[in-house]
């Protein structure tokens, strides 16, 4: 009888662990967010500094300027096209920012 009932209960409790353990393990696996998982967006471009800004005047930009957002330019931050072969590896779809004046 009691010891009926503590090999349940440890039966119980070694379930109920084992099922947490499959449990934390497919959180970690599918749906956490760790930055020690993700892959980085910039492989390369000024590694050294904390963070890559880069600003420009209006008025020095022309009628036009295309501008990389794949971090894969040669000529970066201005677009090289780099993106077609990034999209064609990966399966996404990035494409330049391209800024123009407005025609009057």
């Amino acid at each position: 009888s009691f010891s009926f009932i503590l090999v349940e209960w440890i039966a119980a409790v070694s379930l109920a662990a084992g099922a947490a353990a499959v449990g934390y393990l497919a959180y970690k696996k599918f749906l956490s967010k760790d930055k020690c998982c993700k892959a980085m967006v910039n492989p390369h471009i000024q590694k050294d500094n904390p963070k890559v800004v880069h600003a420009f005047d209006m008025e020095d930009l022309g009628d036009k300027a295309v501008y990389c957002r794949c971090w894969r330019s040669k000529k970066f931050p201005l677009c090289d096209g780099s993106h077609t072969k990034h999209n064609e590896e990966t399966g996404d779809n990035v494409g330049p920012l391209i800024i123009k004046r407005k025609e009057a």
